[in-house]
């Protein structure tokens, strides 16, 4: 079982959740984050006075799959987060030992 981590810009969410509801993926963990990358933040002006804006908000998907998906949700997760520009994000894939379904106790693959 892998583990997907995803960074992504917030107005990409609705194109990623769709594209990945597309392709059959039932389960996403969906959590508001703040952060930079190589962009930086950026400087801004509020009443007169220029301020630093260091943590950007973005979007932290978590996707748990079987070995046999995990390409196939990374490319569509890509295609559909992909803007071109610097911050679209990045993906981060983890293998996952053992899952377990709280409700009934089943496990593996099962459990997902």
């Amino acid at each position: 079982m892998k583990k997907i981590e995803a960074i992504i810009q917030p107005h990409k969410l609705d194109e990623v959740k769709e594209a990945l509801i597309g392709i059959g993926v039932e389960g996403i963990t969906i959590s508001e984050v703040r952060g930079h990358g190589r962009q930086k933040g950026h400087t801004e002006m509020y009443r007169g006075t220029e301020y630093t804006v260091d943590f950007l908000p973005k979007v932290k998907l978590e996707i748990f799959v079987p070995d046999s998906r995990a390409e196939q949700v990374i490319d569509s997760l890509t295609a559909a987060a992909r803007s071109g520009k610097i911050g679209d994000g990045k993906i981060f894939i983890s293998t996952i030992e053992e899952a377990i379904r709280i409700r009934n106790g089943d496990r593996g693959e099962g459990a997902l």
